[in-house]
C-alpha cells in the first residue's frame, strides 16, 4: 500500500509541477512547444536521482541508513515516470515541427532519438517477467543502454542548456563503480588473496538437487555479515562476462556463540558434519534456473572448484529482538534467509537481547532428503534454545514417496559408504548418519508432513495462540508470498484482532527474483 502511495504522490506531483507557467516567453498560454520542452527537461532534472538509486553504493542509502534493494523500487517507478514525460515530450516536439524529417540531419536531434530508443528499449528488458527469465540479458541491456541513454541525452540537451542536469548522473554512477572496485579490492585480496590452486577465493560446488546448488567458501575472521544480508558473487570461470555480479543470500551464520558450542562438540569427539558450513564458512544455496546458474550447475554436477570474487554484504538485516513471536516460512532454497534469522533469534534469547518467547521455523521441501542441507544446524539450534523460549519446526514434504525416499536412501547411504571406505570408517560413518536423522526428528517441536503447507491455517493458528508483538518473514516463490499475504489479511492481523487481544503482527516478504 505504501509503494502505491508513493507512486502516485510523485506521478501527481511531476504533472502538477509541468502544468504550471506553461505561458511561454512571448505571452502564448499552453504553447505545446514551450510545454513539451518544459516535459524534457522537468524529466531530465530526475536523472540524477534516478540513477543515485540504481546504485548500491548510494549518497541516499549513506544519508538515510535505507538500503539499496529497498530504494531499488523507487528507482524503477522514477524511471518508468520519466520514461512516460519523455515520450510525451517527443510527441510534442514531432506536432511541433513538420518538417521533423528534415531536421533528422542535425546531431542534437538524433542523439536524443537514439537515446530514447536505448530507454525504450531498457524499460522493455527491466520488467519483472524478463528480469526473472533471462537475468543475463537484463544485466547487459541494462548497463550498456544506461550508457548510450546518458551519453545521448547528455548531447541533446547540451544546446538548450540543459546539460547540468545529466552529467551528475555519471559521477554518481562512477562513484558507485569505484566505491566497488574498491570493496573488492579490500576484501578479496586482504581477507580471500589471488593465489590460483588450492588458495582461499576457490569455493566447493555441490549439486545438491537438481535445482539447488551449493556453494561452500572459507570464512575469513574479518568478514561479517548479518542475518538475511546478500553478496554479490563474480564467477569469471562461470558467467559470459567476467565482471558479471549475480547476488545470492548468505545462508551461513556469523556467530561466536555457534562457534564456541562446535568447537567444543568436536573436541569432546562429536561428529557436527553438515552443520559446520553454517557457522565456519560463507555458505551460498544457489536455485538452478538458466544462463549462469545453469552454468554453474554444469560445474557442481563434476564437484568442481571455482574462482569467486566476493563484493557485500549488501541488504537490511531484520531486528525481531522485540517481538514475542517470530514466524519463519521458506520454500526450498528460501531457506538462506530463514535459517540464519532463525539461529540469530536463538543466540540473541540466550543472550537476553531478545524478548522472544516463541519461534516458528515452517519449511517447505520437495523431498525428505533436502533436510540434510541444514539438519545438523536445526540439531544444533535445537539444542542451544533456552527453556524460555518455545522452538517449533515444520517441514512439508510436497513430493515425497515412500519408494523414492527408499532409493534415495540407499543411493546416499551407498555415496557414503564409497567416500569413506578408503578410511576405514564406512560403517561408523553410516550409523552416525541414521542416528542423527533419528535424533532430529525426535527432537522436541520437530514435525515433519507430507504436503503442501496449509499457511492460511498455520498463520491463522499462531496468531490465535499469540498476544503481544508478532512478526512473520518469509521467503521463496511469489506464490508462497502471496498466501502468505492473503492468511494475514485483514481481519486476522487488522485493528479488531488487535482491540480483542490478539497480536500486532509485521509482515516481512524477501521474494526470490531480482530487484
Amino acid at each position: 500500500m505504501a509503494e502505491v502511495f508513493v507512486t502516485v504522490a510523485y506521478i501527481a506531483l511531476l504533472l502538477i509541477y509541468a502544468f504550471i507557467n506553461t505561458t511561454s516567453v512571448e505571452g502564448q498560454k499552453l504553447d505545446i512547444n514551450y510545454w513539451s520542452n518544459r516535459i524534457g527537461i522537468l524529466a531530465s532534472s530526475q536523472f540524477p536521482i534516478v540513477t543515485a538509486l540504481g546504485t548500491k553504493n548510494n549518497v541516499v542509502s549513506m544519508v538515510t541508513g535505507i538500503s539499496y534493494d529497498r530504494l531499488n523500487y523507487i528507482h524503477r517507478m522514477m524511471a518508468r515516470t520519466c520514461f512516460m514525460l519523455l515520450w510525451v515530450h517527443a510527441a510534442g516536439e514531432v506536432l511541433c515541427f513538420p518538417s521533423f524529417r528534415e531536421t533528422l540531419n542535425e546531431d542534437w536531434l538524433r542523439a536524443g532519438i537514439t537515446a530514447m530508443v536505448a530507454f525504450s528499449i531498457l524499460i522493455i528488458v527491466s520488467l519483472r517477467p524478463v528480469r526473472n527469465d533471462v537475468y543475463e540479458v537484463f544485466f547487459y541491456v541494462h548497463f550498456l543502454g544506461v550508457l548510450i541513454f546518458l551519453v545521448g541525452g547528455y548531447y541533446h540537451t547540451k544546446g538548450a542548456h540543459g546539460s547540468y542536469w545529466i552529467w551528475p548522473s555519471f559521477v554518481f554512477w562512477a562513484f558507485d563503480r569505484f566505491v566497488r572496485v574498491v570493496r573488492l579490492v579490500v576484501f578479496n585480496h586482504s581477507y580471500f588473496g589471488f593465489k590460483s590452486g588450492t588458495g582461499t577465493m576457490d569455493a566447493e560446488t555441490e549439486l545438491l538437487s537438481e535445482d539447488v546448488i551449493r556453494l561452500r567458501l572459507r570464512r575469513p575472521p574479518h568478514f561479517h555479515w548479518s542475518p538475511g544480508q546478500t553478496a554479490y558473487l563474480i564467477m569469471p570461470s562461470v558467467s559470459t562476462l567476467p565482471f558479471e555480479a549475480h547476488p545470492f543470500t548468505i545462508a551461513s551464520f556469523d556467530s561466536s556463540l555457534l562457534s564456541t558450542a562446535s568447537t567444543e562438540a568436536q573436541s569432546s569427539g562429536e561428529v557436527l558434519g553438515s552443520s559446520v558450513p553454517f557457522w565456519k564458512e560463507l555458505v551460498f544455496f544457489v536455485n538452478v534456473q538458466g544462463g549462469f546458474t545453469k552454468k554453474l550447475k554444469e560445474a557442481a554436477s563434476k564437484k568442481e572448484t571455482v574462482k569467486v570474487f566476493v563484493d557485500g554484504p549488501y541488504g537490511p538485516s531484520p531486528d525481531l529482538g522485540s517481538y514475542d513471536t517470530s514466524v519463519l516460512v521458506a520454500g526450498g532454497s528460501g531457506v538462506s534467509y530463514t535459517l540464519p534469522v532463525f539461529l540469530n533469534i536463538i543466540e540473541r534469547v540466550r543472550k537476553g537481547k531478545s524478548s522472544c518467547t516463541r519461534v516458528v521455523f515452517i519449511w517447505s521441501i520437495r523431498g525428505a532428503e533436502f533436510v540434510q542441507w541444514i539438519e545438523e544446524a536445526l540439531i544444533k539450534a535445537v539444542q542451544l534454545a533456552p527453556p524460555s523460549l518455545t522452538v517449533s519446526i515444520r517441514i512439508f514434504t510436497t513430493a515425497s514417496s515412500p519408494t523414492a525416499q527408499s532409493n534415495l536412501s540407499r543411493e546416499d547411504n551407498s555415496s557414503v559408504s564409497s567416500s569413506t571406505e578408503k578410511k576405514g570408517n564406512h560403517e561408523h560413518v553410516i550409523i552416525k548418519k541414521n542416528s542423527l536423522s533419528l535424533s532430529f526428528m525426535s527432537l522436541r517441536g520437530v514435525r515433519m508432513e507430507d504436503g503442501r503447507p496449509n499457511l492460511d491455517a498455520l498463520l491463522k493458528e499462531e496468531v490465535g495462540v499469540t498476544s503481544g508483538r508478532m512478526s512473520v518473514s518469509v521467503c521463496g516463490s511469489q506464490g508462497i508470498a502471496r498466501s502468505v499475504r492473503h492468511a494475514l489479511r485483514f481481519p486476522v492481523s487488522g485493528p479488531s484482532s488487535i482491540l480483542s487481544g490478539g497480536p500486532s503482527v509485521t509482515l516481512h516478504v524477501e521474494s526470490f527474483g531480482y530487484a
